[in-house]
């Protein structure tokens, strides 16, 4: 019956009916990534995998004032910003990097907290940089 984008146009709603019984309902589609294959850093190769994604932003977001509606938003950009690499392998670092500007622009404390495992800050100097260059807005 209809079609729309849904906000983030990476989400089509459909409205529908039934032809047997002219029920009416909605549905809702999502762009997924399919054979991706992520290269972690001992080389391992294992497909990718959205609820590990969502599971570090979930993590990064813990006590924040986020509601389901834009974590999903969060993620599916960052999928897409995957899929507009265009190669069939993606180490886990540039993942870390593409979630890590995403979380940059959506939430500077689940950035810090992101960025401390994703950086691997090895002492507190690194640590006070990176808080700095955020205060600062150099990133």
């Amino acid at each position: 019956m209809d079609s729309r984008s849904v906000g983030d146009s990476n989400t089509i709603r459909r409205r529908r009916e039934c032809c047997r019984c002219s029920f009416r309902f909605s549905t809702q589609e999502e762009v997924v990534i399919w054979d991706i294959t992520v290269i972690k850093k001992d080389e391992r190769r294992e497909p990718y995998n959205r609820l590990k994604v969502i599971h570090g932003l979930e993590k990064a977001l813990e006590k924040r004032p986020v509601n389901c509606f834009d974590l999903k938003h969060l993620v599916s950009a960052i999928e897409i910003e995957i899929q507009k690499k265009r190669k069939s392998e993606i180490s886990s670092m540039e993942i870390g990097q593409i979630v890590a500007e995403r979380l940059r622009s959506f939430d500077k404390v689940a950035y810090i907290r992101f960025a401390s495992v994703y950086k691997q800050f090895d002492d507190l100097s690194h640590f006070i940089e990176e808080l700095n260059q955020i205060k600062d807005g150099d990133l």
